[in-house]
């Protein structure tokens, strides 16, 4: 079969719709404050509006196509020869200011590009990062969460973004890394700009910056680190290429980390079902993590493809070189796979699946979940300072983010290493 031809056939009898780039009447806008409320009331919408495809927008102008399907989006994930990353193609018709353009165009990273080229830099960020040792993290997360802990542990209040989630998920990527806090602070303040699309090519020059000065300091000063061991990498890779890296673990390693941490918390002082029986310990923090990762997860449309050629799916033809991106939030909550048990279940989407799934989806559960023990252990009264209804999610099309996250508790005494 060509591959200009559909490679999914429609059912019989069904007639294609056009493209949902293409559609009739306004797309659904991702980026809005509104939206940002309650993602899922407007994932139910879409889904009983347009089925598993849904026309939205990025930014204002800037359509795309949304899977909100489990099963449509595990084969468009299994399909990288009709749904590469590389989205060259799309971005030479998109204004340099379009804000979501950092977050998506060309760069020569394991995320965009497929084939031999993406092979070569997942082997290399795999082995960087299989090189951290998963044991003496533990001990590096409590040093972190210790302090930070003790910082606001005596006031009988916090915000848990901005006094704990943050700089948890900041240090402990700095520390993998090998990066000083200094420039990983203004590699985390770029990534936060472009992930909201608020001054988004600021922030991405900002992070090129600070990561051409930590690439020099590693070549001056290599160490045991994820930094070091890319450089060193049989992959040879240029320094841009072991930069782009860096910036693409960042990127996973903060911001992403950080929602985790927040959302998990969230939902473990939130939900009647889970705060006595978590903070009781009948339950575990990975079962939290799980649930949260099924309902709410850090990164919640992302992993953004490119079609090769127009193709029929779910008799809807969607259009050459136009960004298709998977709602993990949606698909994991479609009707089609409800009733799923979440403690252990790893079958979410929260992580990707297929050639571009997550290299590091083990450090991940090891960082959120040893920060959430450390606080509970340490202030087992937590609890939520406003009603969570109260809560202010911050807009943009890609994560789902908390604002802040205000918490009371009986004041503690200092904890001690």
């Amino acid at each position: 079969m060509s591959l200009s031809q559909p490679e999914v056939p429609a059912r019989p009898g069904a007639l294609p719709h056009s493209s949902p780039i293409d559609a009739d009447g306004p797309r659904v806008p991702l980026y809005t404050p509104e939206f940002a409320v309650d993602p899922h009331q407007a994932y139910r919408e879409m889904r009983k509006q347009h089925g598993s495809l849904v026309p939205v927008d990025l930014a204002p102008g800037t359509p795309a196509t949304l899977v909100v399907g489990y099963r449509t989006a595990v084969r468009i994930l299994h399909d990288p020869e009709h749904f590469p990353a590389d989205g060259r193609t799309w971005q030479r018709d998109i204004p340099a200011d379009c804000p979501v353009l950092p977050m998506m165009d060309w760069r020569p990273t394991l995320l965009r590009n497929s084939g031999q080229v993406h092979a070569r830099y997942r082997q290399a960020v795999s082995d960087a990062i299989d090189g951290v040792d998963l044991h003496s993290l533990h001990r590096v997360i409590e040093k972190i969460a210790v302090p930070l802990i003790n910082a606001f542990g005596a006031t009988g209040s916090a915000d848990l973004i901005g006094q704990y989630a943050l700089p948890v998920a900041f240090a402990v990527i700095n520390e993998m890394l090998g990066c000083p806090p200094e420039i990983g602070g203004r590699v985390a303040f770029g990534l936060a700009a472009m992930l909201d699309t608020v001054e988004a090519e600021k922030g991405n020059i900002l992070v090129h910056e600070a990561l051409t000065e930590l690439m020099e300091l590693k070549k001056a000063e290599p160490g045991d680190d994820i930094t070091t061991r890319l450089l060193r990498h049989a992959a040879a890779l240029t320094d841009l290429e072991v930069l782009e890296q860096v910036m693409v673990l960042y990127g996973a390693g903060i911001e992403p980390a950080q929602n985790l941490i927040a959302n998990t918390l969230l939902l473990m002082l939130s939900d009647d079902r889970f705060g006595g029986d978590i903070l009781g310990g009948s339950l575990s923090t990975r079962d939290a993590l799980d649930e949260v990762l099924f309902t709410d997860p850090p990164l919640a449309n992302f992993c953004i493809s490119y079609p090769r050629h127009p193709i029929l799916i779910d008799d809807v033809w969607l259009p050459a070189h136009q960004p298709v991106l998977i709602s993990m939030s949606a698909c994991n909550n479609d009707p089609e796979i409800a009733g799923v048990e979440y403690g252990g279940n790893r079958s979410h989407l929260a992580w990707s699946v297929g050639p571009h799934a997550c290299p590091a989806t083990s450090i991940s559960y090891l960082i959120a979940q040893d920060a959430i023990d450390q606080l509970l252990d340490a202030l087992p009264e937590l609890r939520l300072a406003v009603p969570s209804a109260e809560l202010v999610w911050r807009p943009g099309p890609f994560h789902r983010a908390l604002a802040a996250l205000p918490v009371e508790f009986p004041k503690a005494p200092p904890l001690h290493f």
